[in-house]
């Protein structure tokens, strides 16, 4: 007779080396539970720099018994990390303890995140229509600034996001920024909004948690402001747990045990011709995160503190420092290459680092792009991800260069 499935909940977190966005995705994965069947048992993992990683947690939810596993990406939106990484790991997982593993899709544009962006951002218009007196939304500027991503899919939805709370609530403008890889960075973007000369400008940030890149957004923040006294620059809160949040991280657990699961990346630059990223299609799914896994806040060069590049934020100046001769154009997935002595690597929290050996990350197995093939991750191969083609733009990453220290 065969006995009931028993389900298990797997939150992939991307890590990072802030304390503080590592316990508030605890917080999240806490919190879940209450969204859910109440006999499914919920636990989580990151892909890297934080503890524990993602087979820790798929480790103790198959020690309870679980023989079907639905993870979700804890991601707003599917670029590298969601797309490749995260199933690698789980396929690589499943197949090797022959257990049933579904990935579901990224938060993505959605009207409950939509809703959860409105209410932070109407936080802050309240907050400062009260200790600075009232500006009207037609005076407004709202700036909504991404991750940033090598992945035209995941930029898009940015924009999509930025401009559907702006028509939603009636903001005078609209811009939207990233903190890395892509263009415009927060400081040219923020430079941009100052000469429209609006009276108010709220900077939100369309992240899920705290961490170094929010440091760098309300850093790069104060000091634009600093630059124009007559606008009142407002930093708004991150979405962080939110209810709607929750509840949109819910719907994409259930939902994949629904009659029709849903595609789980359905403009995706590795299953279709992307404009600019036409080479991509076909490229392998893999992870390259097996170097930084488990690396947490404490980690060497994690702190500013640690930085000679920064001052008072992570203005990733460090990922052009690592080129060699400056050349950000081999800037690609947000890593800096040292192709002789060894190689350096930003994985997405600002902090590039020097791996000891020279690898080139081949990619050279096609996919069907269901993600659920059973890849496995050999640590000794090589590697190489295709250029972000635009990683000379002046208002991507080699803005960053304006902040260095002098000398």
């Amino acid at each position: 007779m065969k006995t009931a499935t028993k389900t298990g909940v797997m939150i992939c977190g991307h890590g990072s080396r802030s304390q503080s966005a590592v316990d508030e995705f605890k917080v999240l994965a806490d919190k879940l539970p209450a969204f859910l069947p109440p006999d499914w048992l919920v636990d989580y993992g990151y892909l890297e720099f934080a503890n524990p990683v993602l087979r820790d947690g798929l480790d103790r939810l198959r020690g309870a018994g679980c023989d079907r596993i639905l993870a979700v990406p804890g991601m707003l939106f599917a670029a590298m990390h969601a797309k490749n990484d995260i199933p690698t790991v789980l396929n690589t997982y499943a197949a090797k303890h022959d257990i049933e593993v579904r990935y579901g899709r990224e938060l993505g544009v959605d009207p409950k995140m939509i809703a959860a962006a409105a209410a932070r951002i109407r936080a802050a218009v309240e907050d400062a229509n009260a200790r600075l007196g009232e500006v009207a939304l037609h005076d407004t500027c709202l700036v909504v600034i991404g991750r940033g991503a090598s992945d035209p899919d995941a930029n898009g939805n940015v924009a999509k996001v930025a401009r559907m709370v702006q028509e939603g609530m009636g903001f005078g403008w609209v811009e939207v920024g990233y903190s890395g890889v892509t263009f415009p960075l927060v400081e040219p973007c923020l430079q941009h909004v100052a000469r429209l000369r609006y009276r108010r400008v709220i900077v939100f940030p369309y992240f899920l948690f705290s961490g170094i890149l929010i440091d760098r957004i309300y850093g790069f923040t104060d000091q634009v402001a600093a630059e124009y006294p007559g606008i009142q620059f407002v930093k708004a809160p991150y979405l962080g747990d939110h209810p709607k949040v929750l509840e949109t991280f819910a719907e994409r657990i259930t939902e994949q045990v629904g009659e029709v699961p849903p595609p789980n990346c359905a403009m995706c630059k590795y299953r279709v011709q992307v404009l600019g990223f036409e080479a991509e299609v076909g490229a392998v799914q893999e992870s390259h995160h097996h170097h930084v896994e488990g690396q947490g806040a404490t980690a060497p060069g994690s702190n500013v503190a640690d930085c000679a590049l920064c001052d008072t934020f992570c203005t990733g100046l460090c990922r052009l420092q690592a080129q060699p001769h400056g050349h950000a154009s081999h800037i690609a997935h947000d890593h800096a290459h040292d192709h002789g002595q060894g190689q350096w690597h930003d994985h997405g929290d600002g902090h590039a680092h020097l791996h000891p050996h020279p690898h080139d990350h081949g990619h050279d197995h096609a996919h069907g792009h269901d993600h659920a093939h059973g890849h496995d991750h050999a640590h000794g191969h090589a590697h190489s991800h295709a250029p972000y083609p635009q990683a000379d733009h002046p208002l991507g990453p080699l803005s960053a260069l304006k902040s260095k220290k002098p000398d």
